[in-house]
């Protein structure tokens, strides 16, 4: 089998951050690593799930609700994809950044939480989402467009 790219990134230089993984066509994957992989501990299963919900909804809610084409966790736990068609770089990041400032401070019921909705609905944990949240939004509010590069 051929190798895929994604493992060609070396793993022990990477650093918390938003970078472009990769561009398939017009469709840009983010890595949004939330963790130094293979040093730092990983995300728990609970908050990771809620991010997801309230990462998702706020994105495809926004102006560029249209141009989002999908955002799930990464399997490793450090962080998530973020996969986008039809914006700029600078807008992807300023949308991730609002999203984590959104997650920081939400405060409501987190959309998608019942078993009609969800596959594993009762693995939540808002408080822990928030923290995680706030850290990264911390992070990636000084980030530019030009530390988006591995």
């Amino acid at each position: 089998m051929e190798r895929i790219e994604s493992f060609n990134v070396d793993h022990t230089t990477l650093k918390r951050g938003m970078y472009v993984s990769r561009t398939d066509g017009d469709i840009v994957t983010y890595d949004i690593r939330m963790r130094i992989p293979n040093t730092e501990p990983v995300i728990n299963n609970a908050p990771i799930h809620t991010i997801e919900h309230l990462f998702a909804t706020f994105v495809r809610n926004s102006e560029h609700k249209g141009n989002i084409v999908y955002f799930g966790p990464m399997g490793c736990r450090t962080g998530f994809y973020f996969l986008t068609r039809g914006i700029s770089h600078s807008d992807a990041l300023a949308l991730t950044v609002q999203a984590f400032e959104f997650i920081s401070q939400y405060g409501g019921e987190v959309p998608g939480v019942s078993a009609a909705e969800c596959g594993n609905y009762k693995e939540h944990n808002l408080e822990e989402a928030k923290a995680e949240a706030k850290a990264q939004y911390k992070l990636l509010s000084g980030w530019t467009v030009n530390n988006m590069i591995y």
